[in-house]
């Protein structure tokens, strides 16, 4: 039986800001204070919007037009150029799925932990940032296996464990905030069940039973109810691996260890990347922008994309 039957549809969740809406922006200063040039938790780039949503969903009814359902979370904020009356869409805010203590937030790291109170969001779905794109022709047995587990895509990190600790023992390079907190899911799953995932996400869109994320929340209550005040990205913060981390530990997700021709991230300041887009052809693909990114390499991956996706979807006034 298809994967589509079994569930009455795959769905997909996206988190999308606004970043140059300036009451978002009012309120992210009296919050957290104004974004840092270099800082990899704070920066503009971070909450840049750059229609990579637009470009993003066009590459969805491109090559994964059976997905069912498209969940957009944001905070009192809808695309301008969205169509919202498209019965597949619905905007969904912050104050829906998270409790109060974590409003309002700009941590991607504690809005991620919700996503799966989203209502009617399916039991097999899947999760995006607004910069990752389809690239080629999928299927839903592209994400969950045919005994309805999710694929879970991960880069091979080969002693991962022993080289983040040398790094910051014996080489004293303190590590970035995305390691740390990538280390502490991995040191919660290997606490609990003995064993160390050293894969790392390969920040491109994944796989998830809604059910599975219900029950790691549960399993790590405790571990997790700290993290959730956190309205800016924090050392103790626990990064979504751990749902994946679980899953395969528990041997209810199958992994596959991902090529530059599976997945490929790309950073938008580096020009060369570009040429590896071209050169790999892979299936998905992220434009990842950063403290490291300029405004002219942020107009140059907007032109691309127009380029890539020119033509308008479903989903767009």
């Amino acid at each position: 039986m298809k994967i589509e039957m079994e569930n009455k549809g795959i769905d997909l969740v996206y988190l999308w800001v606004d970043g140059n809406d300036p009451v978002w922006q009012a309120k992210r200063n009296a919050t957290i204070g104004k974004p840092e040039e270099k800082s990899a938790v704070n920066c503009e780039g971070r909450y840049a919007d750059n229609d990579e949503l637009r470009y993003s969903l066009r590459s969805v009814e491109l090559y994964a037009p059976w997905i069912r359902k498209i969940f957009i979370v944001t905070d009192n904020q809808v695309p301008r150029w969205l169509d919202t009356s498209d019965p597949r869409i619905r905007i969904v805010d912050h104050k829906e799925i998270m409790p109060s203590e974590s409003l309002p937030c700009f941590n991607s790291s504690v809005i991620e932990h919700f996503i799966c109170r989203i209502p009617d969001l399916s039991e097999r779905f899947l999760y995006a940032n607004d910069d990752m794109y389809i690239n080629r022709h999928v299927t839903p047995e592209t994400f969950f296996a045919s005994d309805g587990l999710p694929v879970i895509r991960l880069n091979r990190r080969w002693l991962r464990k022993y080289y983040l600790l040398f790094n910051e023992r014996i080489r004293k390079k303190p590590l970035s905030n995305y390691n740390i907190i990538v280390r502490n899911a991995a040191d919660l799953v290997e606490k609990r069940f003995g064993v160390y995932i050293g894969g790392k996400a390969h920040h491109n869109i994944d796989s998830y039973l809604k059910s599975d994320c219900l029950h790691v929340e549960e399993m790590f209550r405790k571990e997790l109810q700290p993290t959730f005040s956190n309205h800016v990205r924090e050392a103790n913060d626990i990064q979504r691996s751990l749902y994946h981390y679980v899953a395969l530990a528990e041997r209810r997700g199958h992994l596959r260890y991902v090529s530059q021709k599976d997945s490929l991230r790309l950073h938008i300041q580096n020009r060369r990347h570009y040429d590896k887009l071209s050169k790999y052809n892979p299936m998905l693909f992220c434009m990842n922008d950063s403290e490291y990114a300029q405004e002219s390499d942020r107009r140059f991956a907007s032109e691309f994309l127009q380029k890539r996706f020119p033509e308008k979807s479903r989903f767009e006034r």
